[in-house]
């Protein structure tokens, strides 16, 4: 990590005196520890690739480019990285390659920005300080299919509407509404509207900044009953100190926009103290 902070590209040498780009800590043929460390050139070959043609979210290049093994100069191994070739007719395995470095480095791998395909020697090195920490940020998105009740539900959401689900055998609402009773294992078959007011049960008051934080802390992470309900959902709190939160507080969905208003539980923004007496500990003892 030091190294490409220095616009070098270091590996380090085997048992068996292949050099491995990115270096390995342990030896892939005896399983000792590597320490001899070897700077490769930040040009090399393509050996292999495949297109990206509709780049995604936090990938290298928001233009069409090829994901492509790469064997530098002077290493044995291959590093995968992105080659902005600037079409798929321009790529090809074979293809010499070299780096672009970052204009701002920080010692990590997105010190190089993408290879670039070239017959021009590599940039010379420059000076910089150790490298001790890396920050990795780490992305991952879930695509869901909703069974009909949550479709249900989230189609009430686009309303303005709370839909529950009965279970018939013990009387519990759900919501968000669950296909099946946890507690007697039967279908869910009534429907059944709540309102937008609850209870606090339990909460946590956010201290830590993390990225991709979008409210600055501290702040509060609540689980929600509503009235009706006999199951609490995690919400926020705000609209008071985060310290003024506590068990029992009586609060009240705080609504985006209605032009904002999508299938999803994002329509209501908060949750805020609605001024009502705090509701007692015996009303949802059982649900914390």
């Amino acid at each position: 990590m030091t190294g490409l902070r220095q616009r070098r590209v270091t590996g380090v040498r085997g048992s068996d005196g292949r050099v491995h780009v990115p270096p390995v800590e342990y030896d892939p043929v005896t399983a000792e520890p590597l320490t001899e460390h070897v700077d490769v050139a930040s040009t090399g070959v393509v050996r292999s690739w495949s297109w990206a043609a509709e780049p995604l979210e936090g990938q290298p290049l928001s233009t069409p480019f090829a994901w492509a093994l790469i064997q530098l100069d002077g290493a044995d191994t291959s590093l995968l990285h992105a080659v902005d070739a600037g079409s798929a007719e321009q790529m090809r395995t074979g293809a010499r390659v070299r780096a672009r470095w970052a204009a701002e480095r920080v010692g990590a791998i997105t010190d190089i920005e993408c290879f670039e395909i070239s017959d021009e020697p590599g940039d010379p090195s420059v000076p910089g300080d150790e490298v001790t920490m890396i920050t990795t940020p780490v992305r991952l998105h879930y695509t869901h299919s909703a069974s009909p009740v949550e479709s249900a539900f989230l189609r009430g959401l686009i309303e303005g509407r709370l839909l529950g689900q009965r279970c018939p055998a013990c009387g519990k609402v759900y919501v968000p509404p669950r296909p099946a009773c946890p507690t007697d294992g039967v279908p869910t078959t009534d429907e059944v509207e709540l309102p937008d007011r609850g209870t606090v049960t339990t909460f946590c008051i956010v201290n830590v900044p993390f990225l991709g934080q979008r409210i600055k802390p501290p702040y509060v992470a609540a689980y929600v009953l509503l009235d009706g309900a006999d199951i609490p959902f995690q919400h926020l709190v705000l609209g008071c100190a985060a310290d003024e939160v506590r068990m029992g507080m009586r609060v009240e969905a705080v609504w985006k926009p209605r032009e904002e208003w999508g299938p999803t539980m994002q329509n209501i923004d908060h949750f805020r103290p609605s001024g009502e007496p705090d509701a007692s500990f015996d009303t949802y003892s059982q649900h914390l």
